[in-house]
């Protein structure tokens, strides 16, 4: 349930305008709704600031479509990260108004206004082939309400590009930097950057670089103390880390 209906709710029945019963009969839905293949979460937005997200990857759509429509009965906002555009198409023939963003292949779909958040986070990435990991991040952070600064194809295989924006990224308030091959990006931007620093490998790259793990041991190995570090290909992890690190829900403004 989104603490904003919360709020309301609360609001309305102190005042009066609002029948106990009525307010009961709203909450009933509280913590969660089982529908047997899933226990939908309605309670993870009070605790966390974020509705309960969906992994499609492994889901049919039928089971997505399901999860999501008893997500936004709540009037919650939904986000459906890793589905292709079949699962996407299905998906939006029986949800009017559900978005597919077919680089990130995640799928949204907006129920109520997303509160907009003080800071900007800057994601930035080493190659074009990492985008769908970056744009992954991106569109996570749009559903939490934070500014995204796309930084892109800026490499340690031409530095030049990087430093040209060093300005523009010491602006940001966190910074998400994705990079497969050696992983060698989030140790430079380490060295210019103050701010919070979440790394992302990505499992491009040929032979040893091992699916992502060669830019992962990197990355925890870096010479730039206080990086941190999510798991492969997770632009979503990536995104939800900030969104921890810039004060979760307590720095969005109340509706």
């Amino acid at each position: 349930m989104d603490p904003r209906h919360v709020r309301e709710l609360l609001v309305r029945l102190k005042a009066g305008d609002l029948e106990v019963d009525a307010a009961l009969e709203d909450l009933k839905t509280l913590p969660f709704r089982d529908l047997g293949f899933a226990a939908v979460d309605h309670h993870r937005a009070l605790r966390q600031g974020v509705p309960e997200v969906i992994f499609g990857e492994p889901k049919t759509a039928d089971q997505i479509i399901a999860i999501a429509r008893e997500i936004a009965s709540a009037g919650q906002n939904v986000l459906v990260t890793r589905i292709d555009k079949a699962k996407a198409d299905a998906i939006a023939a029986a949800l009017p108004g559900f978005e597919y963003a077919a680089i990130a292949r995640t799928g949204s779909l907006v129920s109520s206004p997303i509160p907009q958040r003080r800071g900007t986070v800057a994601v930035v990435t080493a190659g074009t082939s990492d985008l769908p990991v970056s744009e992954e991040a991106v569109e996570t952070l749009i559903a939490v309400g934070l500014t995204p600064l796309r930084m892109y194809d800026v490499g340690v295989a031409g530095l030049h590009r990087l430093l040209h924006r060093v300005d523009a990224l010491r602006g940001a308030d966190c910074v998400i930097v994705v990079a497969g091959m050696e992983g060698a990006l989030p140790s430079v931007v380490g060295g210019v950057v103050s701010a919070p620093i979440i790394a992302v490998p990505t499992s491009i790259g040929y032979g040893t670089a091992m699916s992502g793990f060669t830019a992962l041991f990197a990355m925890l190995t870096s010479c730039a103390s206080g990086i941190v570090v999510v798991n492969i290909d997770s632009g979503f992890g990536a995104a939800m880390a900030a969104h921890r690190i810039m004060g979760g829900q307590s720095r969005a403004p109340h509706a």
